[in-house]
């Protein structure tokens, strides 16, 4: 019979479950706003003005490549450690630490994928008022104001940006409570060692009291006014019926940022916000913490499961991006001289000659750790995608059929539902790759196992979808239920592997399995052992084409805190406080490296992650959670998706049909046509939500979506060479139009539509009832092509295109060459062989380029150089494929089967000549109320070199 708890468990559970399937929207009451937050409230509470913090010139140190100053803050005496790098690849790093902290302050480890390289500083000017750095580019300097401190990122006569101009920097020393016995030793000591200054006064030496052997008197002389006026939540503070301790005390960092001549800023995932992020002057900042937060609320700074603190800044000369490394609650308040300003009001400006320079400030606010941030100077968009990738890695290349359609829901209830579901798709010719399996597999919610009854034979399961070329995904979760019978449980507990609780025992608490203990993931030793766990002989019924999704990794806690870990729970040395946004990557690192070891690191992984920070892209895919069947959710999930891509993670999707609630047949179609053009391509649903897989809703939208997914398929070559540049590159995959057009100011607020790469243009249809959108088409010498009927557009003007439910608007540009596949099989895998047909979109000098990209799709021997890559290139009336990387080697059994051009002339012949020099007519229409060309059945093989010649 189950205990009193573990009954109060499962009652638990069963009522979240009821709330998650009513039709309740988010209780914001069960999550903090930055006024219940202590830390955030303190630090916002501090006005602009002047800085109480100068620098100490005497105590600068410049090596070759590392500057160092002090900083003292004239209220309280405490000084500060500034170091100073200049990076390669135009990047600034600022560090700002205690000079003498009582114990050491966390700094993230694991994020950044090598020690950054540096390049040489050296001093160009230096007087009592200041120093001025050579960065060594482009005539790039750097500004020290010494009273009060301030720092300015100078090119030629322009700032670029400057930190603490607006006075914001706050550095919370971490100190001894004033009603502790080491405190009052502590503060006796400090009485003696003052006495003894006095007495030998005339013998000390300037600044004596910071020298080595009175740091520790000092620390709690220098807290004595502070720590008579205790605020509360300093030392402890409650929300709800939660009681967080911080034996640490006060520890948070606040620093202002002031970006010139910049209007538009973007990223710091994950908010349900529009692509440009808003000013916050009359709200809540941005608030980044993971949080488990369901049927979350639209255009609301609330964090989400994810946490990216990258922000990009753009206008038409530049652009630049912030990265504050701090995996503690952080919150980023915005400010703008032009929010509010109508376009009238800007022109009324310019007409008056208003001098006014358009400027953001950004204050960064977290509650513990250091001051650790890079600044990325651009100047392109592209160039800040390499300086992030530098630092924090490249999109994990990914298996090609995980680019494919992936079915899901919550859950498939057994084998034979399993194997009902793959015939269905067979049945209606509706293409798909992975089949998943959420929580209710497992037995009992015991992740790494399967249930006794309803998948009593997995590997017979998986080699049935095995022989049809396809794959499936099951859910492990970072909770672990606490039973004595589950090894799982039992091993962790037995290594010490468990997060503890401030008092030293496991932290438990209730999530799907009811008590559940967390694993520490930020120990290697647990990573190791996680990892391992995956073995084929470990996981018991799994094989090679079984691949893993984490959710759950905010981590989310049923009964904790804003439904996630007490932030006094205790990670070795570290507060969960200290690292709480580390946690989900660090669960997806140990899971992605458990599928790479069970191949002997020969197959690509595939992980799905719910909670992200920096550097997740390293590791997999993201979703966007639990989203709902709304219109709005539909809206929302572009520029969700394009704010991650912008800080790296190219990997994004949103459930497809909305997880929560039902979605009408309309919206499900147009929601399949949508996440048909978004780089992750997933469908999923609540538990208690009724079954839509496609053919569920009637033959005509069965047809729609079927078109939808098939064009998916067809595209597939194009969207593997683009996730193949991203992992080279750390471009993203799916952009926005200024990442393109950066000059180009009507495309900086866009986002209702978007790039796949650079080369194809997508406006979702996403209202219901629409008969036509309305899309801006860039670029003033640009042609752009609508994918399905060939019209030539112009660019550079806003095009209305009337839409019918079999409506999906995409446009190829002119000057581009694009792979498809057109021959649509059942799965991507059994595409693998098929021929290739190149859509050449001629530009207005009648030129375009393209490139393909081949390998095996699965394994790690690209980085061997086992691989295809060519470029096409369409110039003076002849098409040409050349080897971009002729050291590699790989063959393939694909040929060209067609070659369509756009915006053709019509030619009198065309010929062939192939790499061993032998030429050949080829045969072609021309119709010429489209200017269209067709080429069929040239011949050639994809990876060869040739040559067409149009006469």
């Amino acid at each position: 019979m189950a205990t009193f708890t573990e009954r109060m468990a499962l009652v638990s559970v069963l009522w979240l479950a009821l709330c998650l399937s009513g039709s309740w929207a988010v209780d914001k009451s069960n999550f903090k706003t930055c006024d219940q937050s202590s830390f955030c409230k303190r630090q916002r509470a501090l006005k602009p003005g002047e800085s109480p913090y100068r620098v100490l010139l005497e105590t600068m140190e410049l090596t070759n490549t590392r500057l160092t100053l002090q900083l003292i803050n004239d209220n309280n005496k405490v000084r500060l450690l500034l170091e100073l790098y200049r990076l390669q690849g135009n990047i600034t790093r600022v560090k700002i630490n205690e000079l003498k902290p009582l114990k050491p302050r966390y700094e993230v480890p694991d994020v950044l994928v090598r020690e950054p390289p540096t390049e040489p500083l050296s001093v160009l000017s230096q007087d009592e008022n200041g120093v001025v750095l050579s960065l060594g580019a482009e005539s790039q300097r750097v500004i020290i104001s010494a009273r009060p401190f301030r720092l300015d990122i100078m090119e030629g006569h322009d700032v670029l940006m400057s930190l603490n101009s607006r006075g914001l920097l706050a550095f919370e020393h971490l100190r001894m409570r004033k009603d502790t016995f080491s405190y009052k030793v502590t503060s006796t000591v400090a009485s003696v060692w003052d006495n003894i200054k006095r007495v030998f006064s005339s013998q000390a030496e300037p600044e004596a009291e910071n020298k080595e052997g009175a740091d520790s008197a000092n620390q709690a002389e220098a807290g004595k006014e502070e720590e008579e006026k205790v605020e509360e939540g300093m030392w402890e503070e409650t929300f709800k019926s939660h009681s967080d301790s911080k034996p640490n005390g006060p520890c948070a960092i606040s620093l202002d940022f002031s970006l010139p001549g910049v209007e538009h800023v973007y990223g710091i995932p994950e908010h349900a916000e529009p692509l440009k992020l808003k000013t916050t002057d009359n709200g809540d900042p941005y608030r980044l913490y993971n949080l488990d937060v369901f049927q979350y609320e639209l255009y609301n700074p609330m964090a989400l499961y994810g946490a990216v603190p990258v922000m990009l800044a753009h206008n038409t000369k530049r652009t630049t991006g912030i990265f504050w490394l701090n995996a503690a609650e952080t919150w980023v308040d915005i400010s703008s001289n032009t929010a509010g300003k109508t376009v009238f009001g800007k022109m009324l400006d310019y007409v008056q000659g208003s001098s006014e320079t358009p400027q953001t400030d950004v204050r960064w606010i977290s509650e513990s750790g250091i001051i650790d941030v890079f600044l990325m100077l651009g100047p392109t968009p592209k160039d800040v995608f390499s300086q992030y990738a530098s630092l924090t890695g490249t999109q994990a290349f990914p298996p090609l059929s995980s680019l494919a359609y992936h079915q899901c829901r919550w859950n498939y209830n057994d084998q034979e539902d399993v194997r009902s579901v793959d015939a269905g798709f067979d049945e209606h010719d509706i293409p798909y790759d992975f089949i998943w399996l959420d929580i209710e597999h497992t037995d009992g919610k015991r992740y790494f196992t399967w249930d006794p009854h309803k998948f009593a034979t997995p590997k017979e399961m998986l080699q049935g979808l095995q022989e049809k070329k396809r794959k499936m995904v099951a859910i492990v979760d970072p909770h672990i239920k606490v039973d004595n019978n589950y090894k799982i449980h039992n091993e962790i507990r037995s290594r010490g592997f468990y997060i503890k609780n401030k008092d030293g025992g496991d932290y438990e608490g209730w999530c799907w399995p009811g008590s559940a203990g967390y694993p520490d993931f930020t120990r290697a030793d647990m990573r190791a052992w996680w990892a391992s766990m995956f073995a084929y002989d470990q996981y018991e019924g799994t094989m090679e084409n079984l691949y893993t999704w984490n959710d759950m990794n905010e981590p989310s806690v049923f009964n904790g805190p804003e439904v996630t870990m007490h932030k006094d729970a205790v990670h070795g040395s570290w507060e969960h406080r200290d690292v709480h946004n580390l946690y989900g990557l660090y669960v997806q690192m140990a899971t992605a490296e458990g599928l790479i070891q069970r191949s002997g690191g020969v197959e690509r992984p595939f992980v799905l992650t719910r909670a992200f920070f920096a550097g997740s892209q390293r590791y997999g895919a993201v979703w966007t959670g639990d989203n709902a069947a709304e219109w709005d959710h539909l809206k929302i999930s572009i520029p969700m998706c394009l704010s991650l891509g912008l800080v790296g993670i190219s990997f994004c999707g949103a459930d497809v049909g909305g997880f929560f609630k039902s979605p009408s047949s309309e919206l499900l179609v147009r929601w399949y046509q949508t996440g048909a053009y978004q780089p992750f391509f997933r469908a999923h649903a609540h538990l208690d939500t009724p079954r839509r897989e496609p053919w569920l809703f009637g033959p005509e939208n069965a047809a729609l979506i079927r078109e939808a997914v098939r064009q998916r398929y067809t595209f597939l070559p194009y969207w593997y060479q683009l996730f193949y540049q991203a992992y080279r590159t750390g471009e993203p995959v799916m952009r926005p139009l200024w990442v393109e057009y950066p000059q180009d100011p009507a495309t900086f607020a866009v986002d209702d539509e978007f790039l796949i790469g650079r080369d194809l243009l997508v406006h979702p249809v996403t209202d219901e009832g629409s008969r036509g959108v309305t899309a801006y088409l860039p670029g003033k010498d640009e042609f752009w092509f609508d994918i399905h009927t060939f019209h030539k557009h112009n660019g550079a003007q806003n095009l209305y295109i009337p839409v019918t439910m079999s409506s999906i608007p995409v446009f190829q540009r002119g000057g581009s060459i694009i792979p498809r596949k057109l021959r649509v099989r059942r799965s991507s895998t059994c595409m693998e062989h098929d021929p290739y047909t190149l859509f050449v979109a001629l530009n207005a000098r009648r030129t375009a380029e393209g490139e393909l990209y081949i390998d095996d799709g699965h394994t790690f021997n690209y980085e061997k150089k086992e691989f295809i890559h060519r470029r096409f290139s369409f110039a003076n009336n002849v098409l040409s494929s050349v080897n971009l990387m002729p050291d590699a080697h790989f063959t393939t059994m694909s040929w060209i089967e067609r070659v369509i051009v756009l915006g053709a002339t019509k030619p009198s012949k065309i010929t062939l000549k192939t790499a061993d020099g032998e030429e050949s007519q080829l045969e072609f229409e021309f119709d010429p109320s489209m200017s269209v060309l067709t080429i069929r059945k040239p011949g050639m093989n994809a990876g060869e070199d040739w040559n067409i010649t149009f006469k």
